[in-house]
């Protein structure tokens, strides 16, 4: 069966850099659906996207797909011939119905007996014909996030659509979408290429377009930047190129070049941060930094144009950094007329939430519940209250107003420039970490004890007053603070109560502002936030199920229980208990009478005096080594016991039928089971 190569390329106006992959992917995967369920046998797919084209290429799509047998089903057997052995209206109905005579129907046997049937051949799928369709629920299932009409048409999508091609092979396939036909009729780049470019054949796609100035692919659009930016840099320095930026440069051009400029070195004077956010957020330059991590007065734009004079290009992104650069001078500078001190009392007038007061309120619950965790965390309390006092104060100041990802970054530079001590001001900065999924820890206790404050504070406080996070929308960010007081804990007070830690938070609300059970409601939360947290190290929910089943007082323990119990898992011991564990649980869960203590004397069967004595030799073993936190011993000290909990279940009936002997068999289970939740409840691994 001869096969061919599909294009399809929806031209547009220039989309949002953030979108335009993830609407070429969808448009891609929704082609190649269409077309593997229509029987269509299909090759390789290439997403190709550019600012002004999302475009698809599926190689050796089948022209037509292999005729199938299908069998059409009519009515019982027993309904198809009378008493007299003539057929029924049923079947006379049945078989007019599929143009054929009742003497050319058959027996089909199926699952609910045998049915009076045909089998039909049916076509084959034809590619040219079933392509149009296909593109067109394809364009209808790309991801949109606000649609624009133009013209005096009513057609709707993110941006204009300017053209339309569909190829399959040398051919083009008739298709109308927004009012426009589809050809084989391309565009150039906007200011280098043509307006209308003919495409031989849907193979001849990338190299047509590269002639005209446009690079189809986006990894190698990336690539091409990366390399440009890199070789603008000398000996000693560094272009930072990050994922985010580069993917979202690529997004801006269809011809990417590189230009190297630079900017008054007065400004370095600036917190760097604001610098790169300048250049960064609103301008999409890769800043330069030397051999030290210092950041140096120059940056690199990616030009969608091969300008003649290069130069001029150059001096007009310095001429539109330069006011950009000003403004954070200017914002620097007015903040560091007044100090800290005097911002925080501002803060009296900016609301954190209605109910939760103002951002002066939350500063002063998270630097009283700081200090009390400072025995914890082994933090110096004097530090903590300088920097407690300070913490949100940099909020309402000019620079964080103008670049909010600035917070706690301008209030250590205000810090030092009022004379506070290093310790402090790096408090202030770092209690805003981590700031997103694998950021950075705080890096002193100090730190990590106002960090905790914050999000403790945030978690009781929201949930105090009902406003947990539901489905997507979580406007406080509580699954972020969760994953980050897990993370802080862990690190710096991994045997601090958890309980204790949120009675110290609530306690730091008014009388009534908190929902009674808000401590259990925040516990349970955080509890739940685990497998994402242990999600890389391999830790599973099941895992963690059966760990905070016997024990959630602190994260160390939790931890040190998880990892354990996750090394074992995969052992034969460990899959032989968790059933055992599961069997003895089951079995105890039906018990309605109480159980005493383990009576020797009416222990009778080899297997359950050998279990006995077995539980008697382990249980020792087994608390010293809980009591040292020694969880992998424990463990194996529990698998000393498989053999003889596989004999007894072997040999011994525990429901005798006399009572006192089945009672003692259920009491020398119930210390059984005891011994496995000494380190986790095994019964939830099972299967």
């Amino acid at each position: 069966m001869s096969s061919r190569t599909v294009l399809f390329e929806l031209g547009v106006e220039e989309l949002p850099a953030g979108e335009y992959c993830a609407m070429a992917d969808a448009l891609a995967d929704a082609l190649v659906t269409g077309l593997t369920n229509n029987g269509l046998a299909i090759g390789k797919s290439r997403v190709l996207a550019t600012p002004r084209r999302l475009s698809v290429l599926i190689t050796d799509v089948e022209e037509s797909a292999k005729d199938t047998e299908q069998a059409v089903l009519g009515p019982p057997i027993s309904a198809a011939r009378n008493a007299e052995g003539e057929w029924t209206p049923a079947a006379i109905g049945f078989a007019k119905k599929q143009g054929i005579a009742p003497t050319d129907l058959h027996s089909i046997v199926t699952d609910k007996g045998e049915r009076l049937g045909t089998i039909k051949t049916v076509k084959g799928a034809v590619s040219v014909d079933v392509l149009p369709a296909i593109v067109s629920q394809a364009v209808n299932q790309i991801p949109v996030s606000k649609r624009m009409r133009w013209g005096r048409e009513r057609h709707e999508f993110l941006r204009p659509v300017q053209w339309l091609v569909l190829l399959y092979g040398n051919d083009t396939i008739d298709l109308s979408l927004f009012g426009l036909n589809a050809s084989r009729t391309t565009r150039g780049h906007r200011f280098h290429g043509d307006q209308a470019v003919e495409l031989e054949s849907a193979d001849a796609y990338e190299e047509t377009l590269r002639a005209q100035h446009v690079i189809a692919s986006v990894e190698e659009r990336k690539a091409l930047i990366s390399a440009q930016v890199k070789a603008l840099v000398s000996d000693g320095e560094c272009a930072i190129v990050e994922d985010d930026l580069l993917n979202e440069v690529a997004g801006l051009v269809e011809w990417p070049v590189a230009l190297r400029g630079t900017f008054d070195t007065a400004f370095l004077a600036i917190p760097r941060q604001a610098l790169i956010s300048s250049m960064r957020e609103h301008q999409k330059y890769f800043h330069i930094e030397d051999q030290n991590g210092a950041l140096l007065p120059a940056f690199i734009t990616v030009s969608n144009i091969q300008s003649k004079n290069p130069q001029s290009v150059i001096y007009g992104n310095e001429k539109v950094i330069r006011p950009r650069l000003a403004d954070a001078a200017f914002f620097f500078d007015t903040d560091k007329q007044t100090t800290l001190a005097s911002k925080a009392t501002r803060l009296e007038g900016v609301l954190f939430q209605r109910d939760l007061g103002t951002l002066a309120d939350k500063q002063r619950r998270i630097a009283n519940v700081a200090e009390s965790l400072c025995s914890n965390l082994g933090a110096d309390p004097a530090t903590v209250n300088a920097a407690g006092m300070l913490l949100k104060a940099d909020l309402v100041s000019d620079m964080v107003g103008e670049f909010p990802e600035l917070q706690g970054i301008a209030g250590r530079h205000y810090a030092l420039h009022d004379g506070e001590t290093e310790s402090v001001a790096d408090a202030i900065e770092q209690h805003y970490w981590p700031k997103f999924s694998g950021d950075s820890l705080p890096l002193t206790p100090e730190a990590a004890a106002l960090a905790l404050a914050d999000r403790l504070d945030t978690l009781v406080g929201i949930f105090g007053i009902g406003q947990s996070p539901t489905g997507s929308k979580d406007p406080f960010a509580l699954r972020r603070a969760s994953l980050a007081a897990i993370r802080i804990l862990l690190r710096f007070a991994p045997n601090a109560s958890i309980d204790d830690l949120l009675q110290e938070a609530s306690a730091s609300f008014d009388e009534g502002v908190l929902a009674p059970k808000v401590v259990e409601t925040v516990k349970s939360y955080l509890l739940d936030r685990l497998p994402a947290h242990y999600d890389e190290q391999g830790v599973s929910v099941d895992i963690l199920r059966s760990v905070t089943a016997v024990g959630t007082d602190s994260f160390g323990d939790i931890d040190s229980r998880s990892l354990a119990v996750t090394a074992f898992a995969g052992t034969d011991a460990a899959i032989a208990l968790a059933a055992a564990n599961k069997r003895v649980a089951n079995i105890l869960a039906k018990v309605n009478e109480p159980i005493g203590e383990v009576n020797g004397a009416l222990l009778r069967e080899p297997a359950e005096i050998a279990l006995s004595d077995a539980l008697d030799r382990s249980s020792k073993c087994l608390a010293a080594a809980v009591a040292e936190d020694d969880f992998p011993k424990a463990l194996n000290q529990l698998a000393l016991l498989r053999s003889d909990v596989d004999s007894f279940f072997d040999t011994v009936l525990v429901n005798s039928e006399d009572q006192a002997v089945r009672l003692n068999r259920l009491a020398l289970l119930q210390e059984l089971r005891a011994q496995f939740l000494k380190v986790a409840d095994l019964a939830v691994l099972a299967r």
